[in-house]
């Protein structure tokens, strides 16, 4: 990658399994994460019980993307977006 370079931070992993959500976030602190960045976790656990909710500490390494990978982080967002509109205002067929 051009202008790539790695960065690593103290992260927050919160994993939730219950019958209201079921997710996982994983919050990098001290850095702000921008288009085309990638984050790598170390230590998140892998299984959590269900009914259960877990905020972990522990590391990430935050890849920085440089102006290429930025450029395209836009444009692929961009085109993202315009297949939305084709779904989201599709005329309706008449029986």
């Amino acid at each position: 990658m051009i202008g790539a370079r790695t960065v690593e931070v103290p992260c927050t992993v919160e994993i939730e399994q219950t019958p209201e959500s079921f997710h996982a976030h994983a919050i990098p602190q001290e850095i702000e994460i921008r288009p085309g960045d990638s984050v790598l976790v170390h230590g998140a656990p892998t299984e959590v019980r269900f009914g259960t909710r877990v905020s972990v500490p522990c590391r990430a390494t935050v890849t920085r993307a440089g102006w290429f990978g930025r450029l395209r982080a836009h444009i692929e967002g961009m085109l993202e977006l315009t297949e939305l509109y084709e779904v989201g205002f599709a005329p309706k067929e008449t029986p």
